[in-house]
């Protein structure tokens, strides 16, 4: 995927298809987690995309997902307008679940916030400015043209997808010898970020060419090279920083 280190804002998105309610009881677990995967899928398997087409995606009960998260560029405005803005969607429908919480509201607030600490400038649009659609539907639409304020009572807070960062920070620091899950992450981490070094070797064993996939990652980074994944490389191999 391609890095996107700033933009002009935000664009907000809807699913455009039928959407029904979840229990934010199941939100995490078997709800609104299927439905971000769902569309992942779709995206990936159908439409033959890297990744799911969006940054991030907001549930009706205020959870921000992490798409292709901050600093890469999107699949999702229209072909030439991904460079121009980042892409939040809104988990809500043309049928079923059609209008916006005041949870969600809030949420998608957290996450445009979240991607202008992260490059977006002030812009917040829908899908349909510059592109010949009718998403993200009317209410939606409604709110980005009215500024897309906080609804009242909806405190500004720490977004979901920090979830991420702070898992970030509990992983240990991997190199040559060390084994286990992690490096089993480590090394499908980098075939994902196209390192073809990897054919045949052990996944749960950090070797000498997942050495070299992590120096190479390094210096494109512009991080110290040392081949070791520690607390500066493993948010460039996730794409969290």
């Amino acid at each position: 995927m391609t890095r996107l280190q700033s933009a002009r804002g935000v664009k907000v998105h809807y699913v455009g298809s039928l959407v029904n309610s979840s229990s934010e009881e199941a939100c995490r677990t078997t709800g609104c987690r299927n439905k971000v995967r769902a569309i992942q899928r779709q995206h990936m398997d159908s439409n033959g995309w890297s990744d799911i087409a969006y940054n991030l995606l907001v549930c009706e009960h205020g959870v921000v997902w992490e798409g292709r998260g901050a600093r890469v560029l999107s699949a999702a405005n229209g072909a030439g307008l991904n460079s121009g803005h980042y892409a939040v969607c809104a988990l809500i429908g043309n049928r079923g679940l059609t209008e916006p919480s005041d949870a969600l509201l809030g949420g998608l607030r957290d996450a445009i916030e979240y991607l202008r600490e992260r490059g977006a400038g002030s812009e917040i649009k829908g899908h349909r400015d510059g592109y010949s659609t009718d998403c993200p539907g009317g209410p939606l639409y409604a709110w980005v043209r009215a500024g897309a304020p906080r609804p009242k009572g909806s405190p500004a807070k720490t977004p979901a997808t920090n979830w991420t960062e702070d898992a970030v920070k509990k992983l240990p620091t991997l190199g040559q010898g060390d084994k286990g899950w992690d490096v089993k992450t480590l090394h499908y981490l980098l075939l994902a970020r196209g390192y073809a070094g990897l054919e045949g070797v052990d996944d749960t064993v950090f070797t000498p060419a997942h050495t070299d996939g992590i120096r190479g990652l390094q210096k494109a980074a512009g991080l110290k090279v040392d081949g070791i994944c520690g607390p500066q490389t493993w948010p460039v191999l996730l794409r969290v920083a």
